[in-house]
């Protein structure tokens, strides 16, 4: 199931809209972390950046068999042999990792889609006790070059509402500027 058009424009606009050397150490993805996922990776713009610093696997799903191909030669180009992209309707399959499996999950620019709870519930599923949950969305700004239509686009408070009611705690919010901000939360527990 393809996701609500979310405005992304080119990869070379997209790029652009980042510092991403920046949001990634901001949000908390260093060479301590081991396994990450990112739901929609779409051009790999911080799929990359991210397997350049972990120590572990990045997975990189995304339900456009274009943008795997893409992330697998830019992978491929960079000489990293730690990225698995994979073609996935994760919407409607899950991710098919296994259970609290990794240490971090992004959902960078996503939760604009129709059902944010059920790929929040995934994401708590796959993480370790103790994993981090990153979240980036464009702030809800009609004045923003691109992003989702503002009906649908989440606000930062709506994020943080779907996130918790799942499970997740202790969220830290950052600013993302120009055009995003970002929070940051945990899965707490002591396993199952």
């Amino acid at each position: 199931m393809k996701i609500r058009e979310s405005g992304m424009p080119e990869r070379e606009m997209w790029e652009k809209f980042f510092n991403l050397p920046k949001i990634i150490k901001t949000l908390g993805i260093n060479s301590r972390t081991t396994d990450v996922v990112e739901f929609g990776c779409g051009y790999g713009t911080f799929t990359i950046p991210a397997a350049k610093i972990i120590k572990g696997k990045v997975y990189a799903l995304d339900i456009d068999s274009d943008m795997i191909q893409l992330i697998n030669e830019e992978a491929k180009n960079q000489g990293l042999s730690n990225v698995a992209a994979i073609q996935r309707d994760f919407m409607a399959k899950g991710s098919g990792l296994q259970d609290e499996s990794v240490d971090y999950v992004m959902l960078f620019n996503i939760l604009h889609l129709e059902n944010p709870a059920a790929l929040l519930r995934e994401a708590h599923r796959i993480l370790k006790i103790g994993g981090r949950l990153g979240i980036i969305h464009w702030n809800y700004d009609p004045t923003t070059p691109r992003g989702p239509s503002m009906d649908i686009r989440p606000k930062p408070e709506d994020c943080l509402k779907w996130a918790q009611s799942v499970g997740f705690s202790e969220p830290v919010q950052y600013d993302l500027k120009p055009y995003h901000y970002g929070i940051v939360l945990i899965k707490k527990g002591t396993g199952k």
